[in-house]
């Protein structure tokens, strides 16, 4: 059992070694681990810190891409060095290393492929008192959206399985959370949380400018994700809230068409009769896109299944070797 633990990084060269100092050595259960950094174009000479403090495993991006693409490419990698598990945590030491092996128990005994830490919103004494109702309205939403019971849906530090990590395929440009959870929630895996202890902010988060950057990043996250895997509720629904609007204008006509007066109340059968069309054009999108999201399907279980003929042809390569 190999536990790999990747670590975004953008200009983080000043917090990484207590990041890393604080990391386990050992899990019962686990047989090795590994750290990996993914350095997101960083100016600060991060790559050189990891490398100097010993980190087994370095990936650098010539630019800053953002937090969902060096989750991605963290994940390329640590599949690739033959991970079993993968635990993402923050570069800033904001989680405590110490609770990683809980969160990774759960996997390690066969009873979750995703487990997320719970960092006790409600309740936890380095949020304020806007960002613990944002938290907690946004992680209700994604509950209802993923059909997962995650209680703090937004949180970074969590544990994958090697087969889940095969089978999640991140979109996004801005965040991953979010949009795993939907995924799995979609592709029915086991997705659990633990209670993890979290360390005081050293500095404003890079991944938002400011809270309604985040609220309207995280929500436009959200809906597309939700719209991707759920193509033919989105556009039904749409189309027949658009229907209902314009059968109410068409109604309007014909009252007083039918009491003599329909001549002065075209413009309600015209308005009426755009609606209508817009919702009826909506639901035949929603039926196009639903037979796209299948093919897309197909094409994801395809792709699984390259990734496992090229992990068994690096496993031949590797015994030759």
């Amino acid at each position: 059992m190999k536990l790999v633990i990747q670590i975004p990084c953008f200009n983080e060269g000043d917090h990484l070694p207590e990041t890393l100092a604080a990391l386990p050595r050992a899990i019962d259960g686990v047989d090795a681990i590994e750290y990996l950094v993914v350095d997101d174009g960083s100016s600060d000479g991060t790559s050189e810190v990891a490398r100097r403090l010993g980190v087994h495993h370095v990936v650098r991006h010539r630019t800053n891409r953002g937090l969902a693409a060096a989750f991605r490419s963290g994940l390329e990698r640590a599949l690739r060095e033959g991970a079993d598990i993968i635990v993402n945590t923050d570069a800033d030491n904001q989680y405590d290393g110490r609770d990683i092996a809980a969160l990774v128990r759960p996997i390690i005994d066969g009873q979750a492929d995703i487990v997320v830490g719970d960092r006790g919103v409600r309740d936890n004494a380095h949020f304020g008192p806007v960002k613990r109702r944002l938290q907690r309205l946004g992680s209700a939403t994604v509950q209802r959206l993923s059909r997962t019971r995650i209680p703090d849906a937004v949180s970074g530090f969590r544990a994958i399985s090697r087969d889940a990590a095969q089978r999640i395929n991140i979109t996004s440009d801005f965040s991953y959370t979010t949009e795993m959870l939907i995924q799995a929630g979609r592709k029915r895996m086991a997705v659990v949380s633990v209670p993890v202890r979290t360390n005081g902010a050293v500095r404003p988060s890079r991944l938002f400018r400011s809270i309604p950057h985040f609220i309207v990043n995280t929500a436009a996250t959200m809906l597309r994700a939700w719209a991707m895997y759920n193509p033919l509720r989105a556009f039904v629904s749409v189309g027949l809230v658009a229907f209902l609007i314009g059968l109410a204008p068409i109604i309007r006509f014909l009252w007083f068409y039918l009491n003599g007066d329909g001549a002065g109340h075209v413009q309600s059968l015209i308005i009426g009769g755009v609606f209508m069309i817009f919702g009826v054009m909506a639901m035949m999108l929603g039926a196009l896109a639903d037979l796209i999201g299948r093919n897309r399907n197909l094409m994801e279980q395809t792709l699984e299944r390259v990734r496992m003929l090229e992990e068994r042809l690096g496993s031949k390569a590797s015994g030759v070797s």
